[in-house]
């Protein structure tokens, strides 16, 4: 399995940015698929997730402004972000829950890093105020 995420750059504070995720050996739409983030100095910490019927689940901090989706056609995940604050700069990671169809679980389980078995190797967004 290997997930290539790709789409990061330099934005200014409003602005927007879309970071896609490409898989291989397994199809997306059967899996749960998450991103995550990275800044300097901290944890790595949730931002969205989508199950394979399409449900989606936000952080707080992003909700309203970022929206997760699915191209079947091109087995990849999106995350489109807008209105972009300096404090979303970090490295944006993607990951994939081994699970095949994985029943509907509390929300905590989509914000759990663990849930998810591989990882892309990230790609940076950074914010200019």
């Amino acid at each position: 399995v290997q997930l290539q995420a790709s789409g990061g750059g330099l934005v200014q504070a409003g602005g927007s940015l879309r970071v896609s995720c490409a898989a291989s050996g397994r199809t997306v739409s059967n899996h749960i698929m998450g991103w995550f983030r990275q800044a300097p100095g901290k944890e790595r910490e949730f931002v969205a997730a989508i199950r394979p019927g399409g449900s989606a689940f936000y952080a707080d901090s992003v909700k309203g402004r970022f929206t997760i989706s699915r191209d079947n056609a091109r087995n990849m995940v999106k995350l489109q972000m807008d209105s972009l604050k300096p404090e979303d700069t970090a490295v944006y990671y993607c990951g994939l829950d081994e699970t095949f169809r994985p029943p509907f679980r509390d929300s905590s389980y989509y914000s759990d890093r663990a849930t998810y078995n591989y990882w892309g190797q990230g790609t940076q967004v950074t914010v200019s105020s």
